[in-house]
């Protein structure tokens, strides 16, 4: 709730509040399950959208879409605001501006980024591999880029990597080896991202972050809820999803320093999702982007059961605290009660360890920054209540919400432009048709050789068949197959002939001179 220029989160003896100006120095939200947080969450984004700061958050249960409703009045509600004296302050149940998001395109306008805009760092964290395996994705995207051709879509991705192993030898020097069974094994891998969805989730257009930080007429900021009831189930895509939002957000926005308020709020829940078996390398830069985004005026809040899922060193950037009950029946246990404890400024009247454990559902222990930037003593208090809806809407809310959007004609529609899948189809088609066309030129050429073969054995047969018949004239004739070297002017006369006519008139030019030869004389 925003009032008096500040906003009012809880109270004790006394009202709670979050200085505006320091809310871009990052939180924590944390407690087991059922002692409140997703109500702190709700208070906590509906406090900023009235201040005027848009807000991203991830409705993990489905029940954070009830923001887009005014909350209703009942029994425990009324005792509530009459607890707090919370009419006197302007409190009244209202709904939100809110829009809806989805990975999968299902309960809210689609969430789309490209190949190359994921990077090779976070698609290696996405799928799972190894250091080699994520050796050989940095060379594709490598050879990519050399070659000019856009990463934008998993086919394309594919496709880049069946390039490169088919060419894996022309590269080695330049690029380094390119082992096929980490082709394969990062193929395997894809295909399973592919049946995750991750298919919808990789495409154009992109998101532009920029649409995230909106207000509305009345100058409150847009609540974007992401429904992850689905994506949930895929942690590995959540994750991911989660980190290359930071990482956008880190690369577009511009240095501005310290402001009166936030620009945005970005709330994560389930936070430790983003740290299981995370590399060193991708660690350092969530720490960096944790530590540097402040300047840029966002602030970013973890949610998440136990606050040891945080890592100390992103964890000392949090300065606003919201402590709920933790459980401790384990040493283990104990030993993470009496951690979350030290992270607090003592407050004398009360043991801190003792409260983390006897809080109720609702109740906090909460330490936000004061003026100076210093972490406020601790308190004991109550979370206020909502001024929206608590729980899920109906689908059709949820369409009529979606379709009076102004991004529906800007999202809805996938794009599949020429990048490299299409570019590699050209250029195999183009190899395909030089490939036949030099089969067809071939295969001419040995029809050629071969008809010249035919030719000039019949050629030959014809000329062994001159020679056979010459000698067979001759050995008629002559009684013999050879030429002698005195000849009668009979024969000498038949061998130029021979000679003179050709192969094919010889036979009749000799029956010719045979016949007027033995013609009969002096008979009348």
């Amino acid at each position: 709730m925003y009032v008096d220029q500040k906003l009012l989160i809880a109270k004790s003896d006394k009202p709670i509040y979050i200085l505006p100006k320091m809310a871009n120095r990052h939180g924590i939200i944390s407690g087991a399950t059922g002692t409140g947080k997703t109500i702190t969450l709700k208070v906590l984004a509906e406090s900023f959208s009235d201040l005027g700061v848009p807000v991203f958050l991830s409705d993990i249960k489905g029940d954070l879409a009830g923001m887009c409703q005014p909350g209703l009045n009942n029994e425990g509600m009324q005792k509530r605001v009459a607890k707090f004296g919370l009419d006197e302050k302007g409190w009244t149940y209202k709904n939100y501006p809110t829009r809806f998001w989805d990975i999968f395109g299902e309960k809210g306008h689609p969430v789309r980024t490209t190949i190359s805009d994921m990077g090779p760092l976070l698609l290696s964290r996405l799928l799972g591999l190894n250091d080699t395996q994520a050796g050989v994705l940095n060379i594709v995207f490598r050879v990519a880029d050399d070659k000019g051709m856009l990463l934008l879509d998993l086919k394309d991705l594919r496709a880049m990597l069946s390039f490169v192993a088919a060419n894996a030898k022309s590269y080695v020097f330049d690029y380094g080896n390119i082992a096929p069974q980490s082709v394969g094994a990062i193929q395997r891998a894809l295909l399973v991202i592919e049946d995750q969805g991750g298919d919808k989730f990789f495409g154009e257009p992109a998101l532009d972050i920029k649409d995230w930080m909106k207000t509305d007429s009345s100058g409150r900021g847009y609540i974007n809820v992401l429904d992850c009831v689905k994506l949930f189930h895929s942690p590995a895509l959540y994750s991911t999803f989660l980190l290359w939002m930071l990482s956008e957000l880190y690369e577009t926005l511009p240095e501005i320093g310290d402001q009166e308020a936030p620009k945005m709020i970005f709330f994560f829940d389930e936070a430790h999702l983003l740290f299981d078996d995370i590399p060193k390398i991708l660690l350092n830069k969530i720490e960096q982007v944790v530590r540097l985004i402040r300047s840029k005026g966002v602030g970013v809040y973890f949610i998440t059961q136990n606050p040891k899922d945080i890592p100390d060193n992103i964890a000392g950037q949090l300065g606003n605290r919201v402590q709920h009950a933790l459980r401790a029946y384990s040493p283990a246990e104990q030993k993470v009660i009496r951690a979350a404890a030290d992270s607090f400024r003592t407050n004398p009247s009360f043991n801190t360890a003792e409260a983390i454990s006897n809080l109720t559902t609702g109740e906090a222990l909460v330490s936000f920054l004061q003026e100076d930037g210093s972490p406020a003593v601790v308190e004991r208090a109550f979370i206020l209540p909502p001024q929206s809806l608590m729980g899920e809407i109906d689908d059709l809310t949820r369409k009529q919400a979606i379709s009076s959007s102004e991004f529906n004609a800007k999202y809805d529609e996938m794009i599949d432009r020429e990048s490299a899948y299409e570019l590699l189809q050209l250029k195999y088609e183009r190899e395909n048709m030089e490939k036949t066309e030099r089969e067809m030129l071939e295969k001419r050429r040995k029809e050629e050789e071969a008809q010249q073969k035919i030719l000039q054995k019949e050629a030959e047969a014809k000329e062994k068949e001159r020679i056979r018949l010459e000698k067979s004239i001759r050995k008629t004739f002559y009684g013999t197959t050879t030429t002698s070297k005195t000849k009668t002017p009979i024969e000498r006369l038949a061998d130029n002939a021979i000679g003179t006519i050709g192969r094919q008139v010889g036979n009749q030019l000799f029956r010719s001179i045979l016949g007027s030869m033995l013609k009969p004389t002096g008979k009348k």
